[in-house]
């Protein structure tokens, strides 16, 4: 058993296939199923039933996936401690985040930490819910976590820092229904046709809890891809609740973005597993701290 081959291993549990998974470490297939089936060898017991071209994690794949990211993670923690003694000349950041607040204030905070440390590297993946990034940080997926919510989030296993708050904002197209300058109350959205987001995220939230309220609300189109709301609401599909993360590139492209009445937040905090911190993930939560002072 080696290091590449629990690497491997984990890629195939993270990426549900093993193409997906060569793809995305720049192997060719045929190396990495060779190297899980040594890793099977050397076990002695089988990590995934093979159906079909699906792979399917056994009670042995399930019990290897925690070890092996403690291993995979050790080995990246002492790397990075020898680095930093360098100077933090080089190093990684992994960083699961939501969309919105990837948009702002993820890319401020990739901005200053890269501007101070020029060798780090960051890289980021995309959790659409505040569970889907303590998942991904409590399973050793990545070292950071980056979300939004209500409420502050059940933070066992895991750091919780709070970094500050975003304002929910109405986007809509500059023809209507709204005009420049309009503060938008709850009872202003009856009859309005919205793009909403998933079950489970804060603006998906709001939209809920005002139709309970009682407001006649029509949900014209519910997408995962938060990317894909701004086109809608520019072509006139219908209008959308979004933090004000979005404002700026809201107004660039030409859409009126307008305040809520009440007011509501969400709550900003970054995440990061328990225990130590490799020497890059330390100054990445050092600087992006100093931004939200």
């Amino acid at each position: 058993m080696d290091a590449r081959q629990l690497r491997y291993f984990l890629a195939v549990v993270d990426h549900g296939s093993v193409n997906k998974a060569a793809a995305a470490l720049y192997v060719a297939q045929p190396s990495l199923s060779q190297a899980v089936r040594a890793l099977e060898r050397d076990l002695g017991s089988e990590l995934f039933h093979r159906i079909g071209r699906r792979l399917v994690l056994t009670d042995a794949g399930r019990a290897l996936i925690e070890p092996a990211r403690q291993v995979v993670r050790g080995l990246a923690h002492a790397r990075s401690s020898v680095e930093s003694v360098a100077g933090l000349q080089v190093g990684r950041v992994e960083i699961a985040a939501m969309p919105s607040q990837a948009v702002d204030p993820l890319a401020r905070m990739i901005k200053a930490v890269t501007e101070r440390h020029p060798g780090l590297s960051v890289s980021v993946r995309a959790a659409f819910t505040a569970d889907d990034v303590l998942r991904q940080v409590r399973s050793g997926q990545t070292e950071l976590g980056l979300l939004g919510a209500d409420e502050s989030p059940a933070a066992a296993g895991v750091e919780l820092r709070p970094w500050g708050k975003q304002r929910f904002v109405l986007v809509c197209p500059a023809g209507g229904p709204f005009a420049p300058g309009d503060v938008v109350r709850d009872e202003d959205l009856a009859g309005q046709r919205l793009i909403v987001g998933q079950p489970g995220t804060g603006m998906r939230r709001l939209v809920d809890e005002i139709r309970a309220s009682g407001v006649a609300l029509s949900e014209v189109v519910e997408t995962e891809h938060r990317e894909a709301i701004l086109p809608l609401v520019l072509g006139g599909v219908g209008v959308a609740v979004l933090t004000d993360s979005w404002a700026t590139l809201a107004r660039q492209a030409g859409a009126l973005v307008l305040d809520l009445e009440p007011a509501r937040h969400l709550h900003i905090a970054l995440v990061s597993r328990a225990g130590d911190l490799t020497p890059a993930a330390s100054a990445f939560l050092e600087v992006a701290h100093s931004l939200s002072r």
